[in-house]
């Protein structure tokens, strides 16, 4: 659950961090109190732990319910990364064409990459 989360969640860590290294040069500067770092960096740390972790959330939610959409032969919807000018998503249902999950992948024999589960919703 751990990696998962790190994988998923990436980016919006190494902003978080960012954000934090700019909420402490700017809590102190002199014209700030000498209680402002401390004060500065617990609320907004808190406030970025809170919306990674809803993000967190909703994503995995998500990724339960595209699952068992899947498995119950619903269609999917599914960004694709590899069509951007044509066609910005792809219907995926399970049946003849081969779709099968492995892992928080959508793999085919017909596609060269796999879709990743986070980027996909039920249609």
């Amino acid at each position: 659950m751990l990696g998962k989360f790190f994988y998923l969640e990436g980016a919006y860590l190494i902003l978080a961090a960012i954000i934090l290294l700019v909420t402490l040069f700017v809590t102190t500067r002199p014209f700030m109190s000498p209680s402002a770092p401390r004060k500065g960096l617990l609320w907004v740390g808190l406030v970025l732990a809170v919306f990674i972790g809803a993000h967190f959330w909703v994503t995995t939610s998500r990724i339960a319910e595209v699952k068992k959409a899947f498995e119950a032969g619903k269609p999917v919807l599914c960004e694709s990364r590899m069509l951007r000018k044509m066609a910005q998503s792809i219907e995926i249902r399970k049946g003849p064409v081969g779709w099968k999950i492995e892992g928080d992948n959508f793999v085919s024999p017909q596609y060269t990459r796999p879709f990743h589960i986070a980027r996909c919703i039920v249609k």
